[in-house]
C-alpha cells in the first residue's frame, strides 16, 4: 500500500491500494456473521454531541468551526458519544442493538508514527443491552485480522479519560511496537450500551 504524504494537510495521507479495504471488509465479514449489522454516521456533528464526552485532552484537539448558517459544529473525534445519543432516542425502545461503524475521525494531535489527525476507526456496540456481553474477545479478534503480526497486552481494568464510559473505567489493548502510541482498541461499558473502537491506522501502521 502507498503512502503519499506530499501536498497534504500536516497528519492526513493519501492512500494507494486494496490492502485495507480487504482487511476492513474481513473484519465486516466477521461482525455481519456475529449479528452485527453496520451503521454510516457523518463526520460532521454538533459539537455539543462532544461537550464533556470525550475528556479534557481530546476536547482540546477537536476541529471545531462555525457553519454558515452560524451554528457550532465539527469533525467527529469519535463516535461512541453519537452511538449513545441513538440509544436513548431511535432505539431508547429497543434492546440488544448491535451495530458497527468504520469512520473517519479527526484529531488535531501532533502527528508521529501510527498516529495521524485522520484516521480510520472500527467501532463495535451493543446499544440497551439486556445482559452482560464480553466485547474482549471479538476486539482481540479484529485486531489480529487487521494485523497477524500484532504483539499486544490486555488491560481490562483501565482508566480511559473518555467521560461517558462507567466510572470512567474500561478495557484496553495495547502493543509495545508501537513505542510512546501504544493502545491499538479501548472500550467499555456507557449508559445506554458497551462496546470498543479499534485505530485501524495505528495497527496498520506495526
Amino acid at each position: 500500500m502507498l503512502e503519499i504524504k506530499e501536498d497534504c494537510y500536516k497528519g492526513t495521507r493519501i492512500l494507494f491500494g486494496n490492502e485495507k479495504q480487504d482487511l476492513l471488509n474481513e473484519c465486516r465479514n466477521l461482525l455481519k456473521l456475529n449479528d452485527f449489522v453496520e451503521i454510516q454516521i457523518p463526520i460532521i456533528q454538533y459539537q455539543e454531541i462532544f461537550t464533556n464526552k470525550v475528556g479534557e485532552e481530546n476536547n482540546n484537539m477537536m476541529f471545531f468551526f462555525t457553519d454558515r448558517g452560524n451554528r457550532d459544529v465539527c469533525l467527529a473525534p469519535e463516535y461512541t458519544a453519537v452511538i449513545q445519543r441513538l440509544s436513548k432516542t431511535v432505539f431508547k425502545q429497543k434492546k440488544d442493538v448491535k451495530l458497527f461503524y468504520v469512520a473517519e475521525c479527526f484529531r488535531g494531535e501532533k502527528p508521529q508514527a501510527g498516529r495521524y489527525r485522520q484516521f480510520t476507526q472500527l467501532g463495535v456496540e451493543i446499544i440497551n443491552p439486556s445482559q452482560h456481553y464480553t466485547m474482549f474477545d471479538i476486539a482481540v479478534e479484529l485486531c489480529l485480522i487487521i494485523n497477524n503480526k500484532l504483539k499486544y497486552k490486555t488491560n481490562l481494568e483501565v482508566k480511559r479519560g473518555l467521560d461517558y464510559y462507567k466510572d470512567g473505567e474500561g478495557f484496553e489493548i495495547t502493543s509495545e511496537q508501537l513505542g510512546s502510541s501504544k493502545q491499538v482498541c479501548g472500550g467499555g461499558e456507557y449508559d445506554g450500551g458497551v462496546g470498543f473502537a479499534i485505530g485501524v491506522d495505528r495497527l496498520l501502521s506495526i
